[in-house]
C-alpha cells in the first residue's frame, strides 16, 4: 500500500507568488519508496508541517518534470534535505536536460550529493525502489517538459504536467487507471502552453480512468471555485473527477 499526497496545488506564477495555493509539489509513497515530484516554492516547509510529517530524509528520488520556478523553486533545498546536507550521499534526481548545467536550476555543488542524476528521455523507462515509471511523452511547453506514467501493481498512474493540448495525449494516457492533470486555465488561452478545463474534460471522457485528479490551478480556475466545478462535473457528466486541494491524499492501489 501507499499514497499520493498533494503538498501544493498552485498553478502559474500569480497563484504561486501570492501563495493562494501552495506550490510544494506531490509526494508519492509505495511500500518503502518515497518520491517527490516538482518541488516548487514551499516544498520543504510543507513536508515538515504535514500531518503526519513527511521526512525529506526518507526520499529515494526527486522527479522534476520541467524547470519553471513553480515546479523547481525548492529543488536545491530538497536535495539538501534528502541527502542530510550532503553528509549522506543518496537518492536519484530525474530531470530534463535543460534543467541541469548551464541555465539549469540545480546548483553545481549539489550534483555530488545524490547517488545518480538521470536525464529524462521520452519513452525511457526507470525504476526507484518499488516504483517503476517512464517519461511517457515530451509535452508541448515553453521548456523541456515530460509527463510521467507510474506502474504500481495493477495501477497505471499518469501525471500530465504542464502542456498545450495535442492529440497524442489521449493515445499515450489511454490506459491510465488514475489520471492526474495540470489544469491552469478555466478558458482556453491559445498563446499559453497549458490545458484548460474543457480540454481536460475531453481527455477524461475519452480515457475514462477510474479516478481523475485535477490540480495546478491558475487564477481563472480559482475564481470559478474548483469545488463547485467538481460537483457539476460529477453530476452532469458522471465522471469521477476530484479537484485537488492542498493536503489532499489518496491511497494506492486505489479502491473506489
Amino acid at each position: 500500500m501507499g499514497f499520493i499526497k498533494f503538498l501544493g496545488t498552485a498553478g502559474a506564477r500569480f497563484v504561486m507568488i501570492k501563495q493562494l495555493r501552495s506550490s510544494a509539489g506531490i509526494w508519492m509513497n509505495y511500500k518503502s519508496t518515497n518520491i517527490l515530484i516538482d518541488p516548487g516554492p514551499g516544498s520543504i516547509v510543507r513536508c515538515n508541517t504535514a500531518r503526519p510529517k513527511l521526512d525529506p530524509g526518507s526520499l529515494d528520488a526527486i522527479i522534476l518534470t520541467h524547470k519553471h520556478l513553480d515546479h523547481s523553486g525548492d529543488i536545491n533545498v530538497m536535495i539538501e534535505a534528502m541527502t542530510q546536507g550532503g553528509f549522506k550521499k543518496k537518492g536519484k534526481l530525474f530531470i530534463p536536460s535543460d534543467a541541469i548545467g548551464r541555465d539549469g536550476v540545480v546548483l553545481p555543488y549539489l550534483k555530488d550529493f545524490v547517488e545518480e542524476i538521470i536525464i529524462l528521455r521520452e519513452g525511457a523507462e526507470y525504476s526507484v525502489g518499488d516504483i517503476k515509471f517512464n517519461a511517457a511523452v515530451k509535452n508541448i511547453h515553453s521548456v523541456e517538459t515530460y509527463g510521467i506514467k507510474f506502474f504500481v501493481e495493477d495501477e497505471i498512474i499518469s501525471f500530465v504536467s504542464d502542456t498545450k493540448y495535442f492529440p497524442e495525449l489521449i493515445n499515450v494516457y489511454n490506459d491510465s487507471t488514475i489520471l492526474i492533470l495540470n489544469v491552469v486555465f478555466y478558458e482556453k488561452k491559445g498563446e499559453y502552453d497549458h490545458l484548460c478545463i474543457d480540454e481536460a474534460i475531453d481527455i477524461v471522457k475519452t480515457v475514462r480512468p477510474k479516478k481523475t485528479v485535477l490540480t495546478h490551478f491558475g487564477m481563472t480556475m480559482l475564481k470559478q471555485k474548483p469545488y463547485k466545478m467538481e460537483k457539476e462535473i460529477r453530476n452532469t457528466l458522471a465522471l469521477h473527477v476530484q479537484m485537488a486541494y492542498d493536503g489532499y491524499q489518496f491511497t494506492i492501489p486505489f479502491n473506489e
